[in-house]
């Protein structure tokens, strides 16, 4: 940027303008907030209301500056140039115009065009997700072109900075490169969706979010962590809901050896049928069984194997047939020992 060019622009501008500007920003602001505290008398519709008035403050403000100025010379006065072309406050603000219309495009298409349709369809949450990053992907790039191309610049001359990007990514951008590459090749794909529960490094959580750069996980202790892209295609990740989401869980057990086993195993097989209903989760399809795993020194080993249709219900379904398990067993006066 020419600093001349800069102090050039600044000479030319109308400090009486200034207050002008200042004036009616403060005013959209008095309407925003006078119209906001209206708004909270209607909490069925705040929110979409609210996102109006937000609309209204910025594009308000926005167009009050090119229509009222329309003929200001420090409008359309250069700021600095860019290869051939020379940057005004004009075009910058109908630049931001564009990007940020596209913004509330997306958010619209994404928000309340495209549920319909995935409803429809019956689509899950993780195809959801891959389409609306792609429509919103898709979106922005076509307003970035839209704008660099009103206001005059050549896409050709962005080579340029094609060039200084690779030499950047040569000199340590290559890890931001290989996680941005990486998250696009996830969301079409799919190794890992939107809802999946994974288990990384021992810790069990499920996808929140996948971003350009990151992953984020949310743990079954409702904590979030920020996984690199590149980790899900370069290290092996158990993901517990890739094709189908049932889950065999398996709750292993010793009783001592003069223990009847055909007893145990009906206590077992009678505790699983009465945890399948207070648990939609348990699965009788396919059947709960009892595995005699074999004998021990002092000790008969079993394992009560169960399928469940929901991995978020393992924990809570383990708990409950492990108390189921203590109170029968007690009932039964059958005693359960340490291996």
């Amino acid at each position: 940027m020419d600093i001349q060019t800069l102090k050039n622009w600044i000479h030319s501008f109308n400090y009486m303008s200034l207050i002008i500007i200042a004036a009616v920003v403060m005013g959209m602001l008095i309407i925003r907030w006078i119209l906001l505290t209206i708004l909270k008398k209607l909490p069925k519709h705040h929110a979409a209301l609210r996102s109006i008035v937000n609309w209204f403050t910025f594009y308000g403000t926005l167009l009050f500056l090119l229509l009222y100025f329309s003929k200001a010379k420090w409008m359309f006065a250069k700021i600095f140039k860019f290869g051939k072309v020379d940057i005004t406050l004009f075009l910058i603000i109908v630049a931001v115009l564009i990007i940020s219309l596209a913004s509330r495009l997306s958010k619209i298409s994404t928000n309340v065009l495209l549920p319909g349709i995935y409803n429809r369809y019956h689509l899950d949450k993780g195809t959801r997700y891959t389409f609306d990053r792609v429509v919103h992907y898709s979106i922005m790039i076509i307003a970035i072109i839209v704008s660099l191309t009103t206001v005059g610049i050549n896409l050709s001359a962005l080579t340029m900075f094609a060039g200084i990007i690779s030499v950047g990514i040569g000199f340590g951008l290559q890890n931001i490169a290989s996680n941005f590459i990486s998250g696009v090749i996830i969301l079409f794909e799919r190794p890992i969706k939107v809802g999946d529960r994974v288990l990384i490094d021992d810790i069990i959580g499920d996808v929140e979010k996948i971003n350009m750069r990151a992953t984020i996980i949310k743990t079954v202790n409702n904590e979030h962590i920020i996984v690199p892209n590149s980790y899900f295609l370069g290290e092996k990740v158990v993901n517990r809901s890739f094709s189908d989401p049932r889950l065999r869980i398996s709750i292993p057990f010793t009783v001592d050896i003069g223990t009847d086993a055909e007893k145990v195993r009906e206590s077992l097989m009678e505790i699983a049928r009465e945890e399948s209903l207070v648990s939609p989760a348990v699965l009788l399809d396919p059947e709960p069984f009892v595995n005699f795993v074999g004998f021990g020194a002092n000790n008969l080993q079993f394992e009560l194997s169960i399928m469940i249709s929901d991995p978020n219900q393992l924990a809570i379904i383990k708990s409950n047939i492990n108390f189921r398990i203590n109170k029968q067993f007690y009932e039964n006066k059958l005693e359960m020992v340490s291996k």
